[in-house]
């Protein structure tokens, strides 16, 4: 965060419509020889490689801004003819690209999916599958229902809005995994961390001493992790060669919140997300 204020702080000093001096020509180094014109093409191109001299005005960044996975980055530029969608940019988990549309900035979004798979029987899903209902047609056991994919990713925010509420249940159970399990019916399980709906929050399987309010109509639990351990967790780097992985945990809920490290076997970079209720009339919305 210093880094982009300073480099903020650094591009609004330079005046835009100021131009270095233009030395007179007798001042200015130069080689004069007369060449074949085979030779042209071979000669642009390794000059070339040197640099280029733009026709464009430049452009000053004036914010720059932390985002999940992503920088927003917003500029001016003192042009009266310049075209504005030609100079978007987007740069989100090493995937950059232009941005075509009417406003100096562009925030990615990331949506969050259920999906219902073998062992998730007991749940409806909304059309957009971010709305999960437990229903009455599996009513002893439903198991959890997972993310379609490990989505989540360190940095970013997920939240667990509940919109309905039924009979609370010791195995209840909303938080995120490393993997899906289909003989569990709950994430209080390894390689989880979860929150129930009696507000007890489970590392790992076992339960902390910590323990946040309960969730009740209009709840809003949080997850939020960030990596502990930046070092090689093995030899040639790899995240999945095993070793101690450490992330810092944080779920809020209410007015409070618990923050620990999550100690695992491997190092992951994205997690899925899930929820388990044993009762019918839960509504959870994720995004």
């Amino acid at each position: 965060e210093d880094k982009l204020g300073s480099f903020t702080k650094k591009a609004l000093q330079i005046q835009l419509d100021s131009l270095p001096e233009v030395p007179v020509l007798v001042d200015v180094p130069c080689v004069s020889a007369q060449l074949d014109d085979s030779l042209l093409y071979a000669v642009r191109e390794r000059v070339s490689r040197h640099g280029s001299v733009s026709s464009h005005p430049p452009v000053q960044i004036e914010e720059l801004q932390e985002r999940p996975g992503s920088v927003l980055v917003r500029w001016c530029k003192v042009d009266d003819e310049f075209a504005v969608q030609d100079y978007r940019l987007q740069y989100r988990r090493s995937v950059s690209g232009q941005y075509l549309g009417q406003k100096l900035f562009n925030i990615p979004e990331v949506i969050h999916f259920f999906e219902i798979l073998y062992h998730s029987e007991g749940y409806i899903l909304s059309s957009r599958r971010n709305i999960a209902m437990r229903s009455d047609s599996s009513p002893n056991k439903a198991g959890v229902l997972y993310s379609n994919a490990p989505t989540y990713f360190c940095g970013q925010t997920l939240t667990f809005k509940i919109s309905a509420t039924g009979q609370v249940d010791k195995r209840d159970s909303i938080g995120v995994c490393v993997g899906c399990e289909g003989e569990v019916d709950s994430l209080q399980r390894d390689q989880a961390v979860c929150i129930s709906t009696n507000g007890a929050v489970f590392v790992n399987g076992k339960e902390m001493t910590n323990q946040l309010p309960s969730i009740t109509l209009g709840s809003a639990v949080t997850f939020d992790m960030e990596m502990v351990n930046l070092l090689p967790i093995s030899n040639n780097n790899n995240l999945s060669d095993g070793g101690n992985f450490k992330l810092r945990v944080t779920i809020g809920s209410g007015n409070r919140e618990v923050v620990f490290d999550w100690l695992l076997d491997q190092g992951v970079d994205c997690l899925f997300f899930g929820c388990s209720l044993a009762h019918p009339g839960w509504k959870v919305l994720v995004f």
